[in-house]
């Protein structure tokens, strides 16, 4: 381990900037809240911030990405086909442990199963990755409930602990262990990791007194979702309050459904382009012939819950889709994120 004094963080980032394109956690200037983005101007980077408004994984997953182009030539009857390539490498600087353990799901989901995703993997190859420990948890946090938070326990290439003076830095891959070398930072002394875990625990042991807006003990939940012994009409209950807007899969750093489709050009070519999708969205099991097997809301919303809480996601994953950011509850206009459903579902038991 290292220590970083604070006046040494502007230099770690501004030697990371040579090579990368940095995104951080910034105040908006108009709305005042905090997102992960493009640093456009370094010196907004601001590490104390609450967790940002959307997750980070739209700099692996972006939101709107073609993927390759081609062009057919009717008299040959050949197609021509290009991939495109117009990816650089980048830094995400201050990531929190949830959105962390949220990228790490979709690695499994995009390199770790049958098919590996090549645009995917392109960007992950590129990417160098700093984390940022929770010293103290946010209203809307409940990490401990998914074992994705304070610290992050893996995933990084470098992960940053506030001190109150400095930070601890712990290296997590030979490209974190370099970068520590260039910087010359002093070594941290066998004291520091006992220094992190207080931190950690000290950070778990406040969530009762800072994170009062969710709270979600899932193993319950997860048990009746597993089995599926939870009546019709709780899911009934949590389709009437859907608005079919997509918000929670948009906001959640683990989802992962996307969409495929051709785009004619002007110019001949024709491109492919990926696109977020939601299993709220009516059409998004849509078949041929206009057949649909999840059309009622409520079928919909309880294959989104048994993605995130179910075992047998947790064991295609190594752990639950749901990391514990609370972005879901934030911004679902139907009160239904996924702290609220945990609560109908323990409920339920109790009263049965």
């Amino acid at each position: 381990m290292y220590w970083l004094e604070k006046n040494q963080l502007e230099q770690l980032v501004k030697k990371l900037a040579k090579d990368y394109r940095i995104f951080g956690p910034r105040r908006d200037e108009v709305s005042g809240e905090v997102i992960f983005d493009w640093l456009e101007n370094l010196s907004d980077l601001d590490l104390q911030a609450s967790i940002p408004y959307n997750p980070p994984k739209f700099i692996l997953f972006p939101h709107f990405e073609e993927i390759l182009k081609y062009r057919y030539d009717h008299r040959s009857k050949k197609a021509v086909i290009e991939r495109i390539n117009l990816l650089e490498p980048k830094a995400l600087v201050g990531i929190r442990a949830c959105d962390l353990t949220g990228l790490l799901c979709l690695d499994r989901f995009f390199l770790g199963q049958e098919f590996v995703d090549e645009v995917y993997l392109e960007h992950r190859k590129k990417l160098f990755i700093i984390s940022n420990t929770c010293v103290r948890p946010f209203p809307q946090c409940f990490c401990v409930c998914t074992d994705s938070g304070p610290g992050a326990k893996e995933g990084y290439d470098l992960d940053l602990t506030f001190t109150g003076e400095g930070y601890i830095v712990n290296c997590g891959s030979k490209k974190g262990q370099k970068l520590a070398e260039e910087l010359g930072l002093k070594e941290a002394g066998p004291e520091a990791s006992e220094l992190r875990q207080k931190i950690i625990d000290d950070s778990i042991s406040s969530f009762d007194r800072f994170a009062l807006e969710n709270k979600a003990w899932i193993s319950r939940a997860t048990n009746r979702l597993t089995t599926g012994f939870i009546k019709p009409e709780v899911w009934e209950y949590i389709g009437n309050q859907c608005f079919e807007c997509g918000a929670c899969s948009f906001v959640c750093p683990t989802c992962s459904c996307f969409n495929i489709e051709d785009v004619n050009s002007k110019t001949g070519d024709t491109y492919r382009v990926r696109t977020w999708d939601s299993c709220s969205f009516e059409g998004y099991t849509k078949m041929a012939g206009d057949h649909n097997p999840r059309k009622p809301v409520e079928d919909r919303r309880n294959k989104r819950f048994f993605c995130k809480l179910s075992y047998s996601q947790s064991k295609k994953y190594l752990r639950p889709g749901c990391v514990g950011c609370g972005r879901c509850a934030r911004v679902c206009p139907g009160d239904i994120g996924l702290p609220n459903v945990v609560t109908y579902i323990r409920r339920e038991i109790t009263e049965g």
